[in-house]
């Protein structure tokens, strides 16, 4: 993998936001960037609709838009009403949000989501359990239509279909090259699959993606590399969240891992 970008020195003091940035080959005309954040506004299908359209386009004056967590897969949703991006309608949808962030002058990256084990089996193909490195059930619970509902024991992945997990992640990124992003961000934070993988109190795999750091950061790893060839090394983040409790996280050494 080549690079990736050269973030120039930041000045001191709080006009610093206000300095430009470049950021890769992006030039940010100051460095406020907006955060991912789920609106559960997605319409019929998890697609992108015109009230997508009009908050992104109304959020362009920040030098970079992260868009809210955008599913790579459907049996990476956990949460109702938020997008995908592994679909046609829904690779148009996000055509429509690029292209007017464009016009308003902004630039927007798409934030690539797979939630592994938090889910229910309603949100889940054909009502099944949600998957994850290891069959250990978050203590969470989750929204529905109807209210929360404990989160459902997820599936330990096997060997072979974690491969197909990482074909989901490099389709979803051509399909947010071609919808016209600017760039994706890698969410491996927040207790979603990736940090499932890196932290051992949810990762108790005896195969190559368990055990010491190195195997469990393997699949962050293979993640991330299709995701550089779909739209280049330069154009690609990874969100990380080392410490963070969220979603009943925990490692046992989080200097170690993330180190």
């Amino acid at each position: 993998m080549e690079e990736g970008p050269v973030i120039t020195r930041c000045p001191t003091g709080l006009g610093a936001l206000l300095e430009p940035l470049r950021m890769g080959p992006l030039e940010l005309p100051h460095r406020i960037v907006m955060a991912p954040m789920t609106r559960n506004r997605a319409g019929e299908g998890n697609v992108p609709r015109e009230l997508n359209v009009r908050y992104y386009r109304q959020r362009a004056s920040a030098a970079l838009i992260i868009t809210e967590a955008t599913q790579v897969s459907p049996r990476g949703v956990g949460y109702p009403k938020t997008p995908g991006i592994h679909t046609d309608q829904q690779e148009e949808g996000w055509r429509q949000v690029t292209r007017a962030v464009h016009e308003a002058g902004g630039r927007i990256f798409c934030q690539l989501w797979h939630v592994g084990r938090i889910s229910l089996r309603m949100m889940q193909p054909g009502g099944a359990r949600p998957v994850a490195p290891s069959a250990v059930r978050p203590d969470v619970r989750l929204p529905t239509p109807d209210g929360e509902e404990p989160a459902t024991t997820p599936r330990a992945l096997e060997t072979e279909e974690v491969a197909e997990v990482v074909g989901a992640y490099a389709a979803a990124a051509g399909r947010a090259a071609r919808a016209g992003f600017d760039g994706v961000e890698l969410h491996a934070a927040n207790g979603y699959l990736v940090d499932q993988f890196l932290r051992d109190g949810t990762n108790r795999r005896r195969d190559r993606y368990g055990g010491n750091v190195e195997n469990r950061a393997r699949f962050l790893l293979e993640v991330t590399e299709p995701l550089a060839d779909a739209v280049g090394p330069e154009r690609v983040g990874v969100r990380l969240s080392p410490l963070s409790a969220f979603n009943d996280m925990r490692d046992s050494h989080p200097a170690r891992t993330f180190g």
